[in-house]
């Protein structure tokens, strides 16, 4: 799952990316409203945090312009404390959740995965697919009660497929969602953390559409 956090306190922004990347997001960060703006437009994000005072362009207005063009990617603002109106604007506004300043890290993860999974259609932070069953909270998973000893990528890449089981993702969707945007990208590493995913597995859920991409199936449900 890839985000985007918009502030512009580069330790409150250095602070939020630690512990989003810690609970196995890859995260993308911008200090000011015009650049989290852009990058906001023109990538494709999970969910964004978005500071609403920021310098160059407010969060308000970032936040108008992005549902404005159908951007409608989930969006958790931060908020000063006592700013009821800002909280009220920036639900007007199209926001998804917020939080106020001074936060809990923690409080900001739990909002996160509640927006990334009402996102996915899933009620809880377990998600299962037949034997697998992935802890979204604790960035693990397990096949047969067996924990899986899986590299950060490789749980990005598992996770990602298993908020949209059923579904084929393209290897292009997959490259935008697990990789920060100055990652050197190449389609041809998807296909090696495929393989040794389903090395790990040690079950049949991981199908290729040949030309298309990857989908993850429970067994028997598989075409």
């Amino acid at each position: 799952m890839r985000l985007l956090v918009v502030e512009d306190d580069p330790d409150l922004a250095r602070q939020l990316s630690e512990a989003l990347v810690e609970a196995g997001y890859v995260v993308d960060t911008a200090h000011d409203g015009e650049e989290g703006h852009f990058l906001g437009d023109t990538e494709p994000y999970d969910a964004v945090i978005l500071d609403l005072g920021l310098p160059t362009l407010d969060g308000l207005s970032v936040l108008e312009r992005w549902r404005e063009a159908g951007r409608d990617m989930p969006v958790l603002v931060l908020t000063a404390r006592d700013r009821w109106r800002e909280k009220v604007a920036g639900i007007d506004a199209g926001a998804d959740d917020y939080v106020t300043k001074p936060f809990h890290m923690e409080e900001v993860l739990a909002r996160i995965r509640a927006l990334v999974r009402r996102a996915a259609g899933l009620a809880s932070n377990e998600v299962a697919c037949g034997p697998l069953l992935i802890d979204t909270k604790g960035a693990r998973a397990s096949v047969h009660g067996r924990s899986l000893p899986l590299t950060a990528l490789e749980y990005r890449l598992l996770a990602y497929l298993a908020h949209h089981q059923g579904r084929v993702v393209s290897r292009t969707e997959l490259i935008e969602h697990l990789y920060d945007q100055n990652f050197d990208r190449d389609s041809n590493t998807i296909e090696v953390f495929v393989g040794r995913l389903r090395k790990k597995l040690g079950v049949e859920l991981i199908h290729t559409a040949r030309g298309l991409g990857y989908s993850l199936v429970a067994p028997g449900d598989a075409d």
